[in-house]
């Protein structure tokens, strides 16, 4: 992905988010533009966020300190969203970066992409599709964490005399299954195709990432460019003329 030319308000739910992704974070940020403001949200007096703390210096973070009120209830979220609504009216920047697996923040992505503002967020797994599907452009730190650490090694075999522990498939997820990706990806193929199948692969990954924001190969254990990722797939072909880049679907 290119870099681009964005000014861009960089807001971290800490309570949300661990500090484990920071440079993550900022990495992916970067791509989107320049970072104008980066704010952390929390509760800085409690030893919850002590772990965020030495990050701070580090990557030029700015702390916004939220008291709590109300027990249970996480604080960041109402600071983070006037901080925002601040931000936006203020003017100078075009681009929001919300990183939080918290789906009540959608209605703020909303918000912001009514006032024309490009909203990419960051979060995990976990983060509910409402949320994922708000935002133009969603990624999984998880999955990019565990790429950047190797976490696809193979796994010790487990000790003489104990059996390994069955692997937890029931984890909530909101990443798309490849099968939904294929089979809409065909569709926008079929929908934007010239006569001879090949349909222009700069117009079929724009509709794919409006469709799906959070869409990476990553998600799938492919760390590579999509085009890449489809060009490997047995239901689509890729071509490249004169630097650009074509995709069909694969006749049968």
């Amino acid at each position: 992905m290119a870099i681009e030319n964005r000014n861009i308000a960089l807001l971290v739910d800490a309570e949300n988010i661990s500090p484990k992704y920071i440079e993550i974070i900022v990495d992916e940020a970067n791509k989107y533009g320049k970072i104008n403001y980066r704010r952390v949200y929390g509760d800085w007096t409690t030893d919850q966020l002590s772990a965020w703390k030495g990050k701070i210096n580090e990557f030029g973070l700015t702390p916004v300190q939220q008291n709590v009120y109300t027990a249970g209830k996480n604080v960041s979220d109402f600071t983070m969203i006037i901080d925002a609504m601040d931000i936006l009216y203020s003017g100078k920047v075009d681009a929001f970066g919300l990183v939080t697996s918290d789906s009540d923040f959608t209605k703020l992505v909303t918000r912001l992409r009514e006032d024309d503002m490009f909203v990419f967020g960051m979060g995990e797994s976990k983060t509910p599709i409402s949320l994922v599907n708000s935002c133009e452009a969603f990624a999984y730190l998880n999955k990019m964490l565990a790429k950047e650490e190797g976490v696809k090694k193979e796994e010790k075999p487990p000790a003489k005399g104990k059996r390994k522990k069955p692997a937890n498939n029931k984890a909530e997820s909101s990443i798309t299954p490849p099968e939904t990706i294929e089979k809409e990806l065909k569709h926008i193929i079929e929908n934007n195709q010239e006569d001879d199948g090949w349909a222009y692969w700069s117009i079929v990954a724009d509709l794919l990432q409006k469709k799906f924001p959070g869409f990476h190969p990553r998600n799938y254990g492919k760390n590579v460019r999509p085009i890449t990722y489809f060009k490997n797939h047995k239901a689509f072909e890729v071509k490249i003329e004169n630097k650009v880049a074509y995709i069909r679907n694969k006749k049968k």
